[in-house]
């Protein structure tokens, strides 16, 4: 670690994580700097639908149309992530260029903007200052490249094998990593 932020790249848990909150995910950074670090977990699909939860938003989201379990840090706080020129929506929180959060509260008819893509998070994860530092120099995590499509994909499930299989050199190997080593 250099130094540099953290913001907008993925986190991809490694083999065997032995926290079962991030076992096989992948965490988008949200927020990294000296106070700590804030992400989401994006394929972590519960079985609530967004219809149940804030049915305004449905139209806008992306399936499957259901809220994700963001991780284990306020399991209250709801999470929008957006793909748009969040920019010009009031309320919205820049992450990279066109995604970023923006406010629930709002009316979707109000936003201003097209969405491109639109998924609810409940929870989200956070770490302490240095405390991610110290966890990916001892290998528990996996710093990749956010690819535009990552936090909508349809199917979630697969993502943790997709994300590690389109990487370069021997961090792809982990893809092929059994889901019981017992039985390999």
């Amino acid at each position: 670690m250099d130094g540099s932020t953290l913001r907008g790249r993925l986190l991809v848990a490694a083999p065997p994580l032995v926290d079962p909150n991030f076992d096989r995910t992948v965490v988008l950074l949200l927020e990294h700097g000296d106070d700590g670090a804030l992400g989401i977990v994006l394929n972590r699909p519960s079985d609530t639908d967004l219809d149940d939860v804030l049915p305004e938003w449905r139209p806008l989201a992306s399936a499957p149309t259901v809220v994700f379990a963001g991780g284990p840090v306020s399991p209250e706080a709801l999470i929008a992530l957006a793909q748009a020129d969040t920019s010009r929506i009031e309320g919205s929180v820049q992450v990279l260029a066109d995604l970023g959060t923006i406010d629930l509260a709002t009316d979707p008819l109000d936003l201003g903007t097209p969405l491109d893509a639109l998924r609810v998070f409940v929870g989200y994860a956070g770490w302490s200052p240095g405390q991610l530092e110290a966890e990916i120099a001892a290998n528990a995590w996996f710093v990749v490249d956010y690819e535009r499509g990552d936090p909508f994909v349809a199917t979630p499930e697969r993502m943790w094998r997709d994300v590690l299989r389109r990487q370069h050199g021997r961090i792809s190997v982990f893809a092929n990593y059994p889901d019981d080593v017992t039985t390999n």
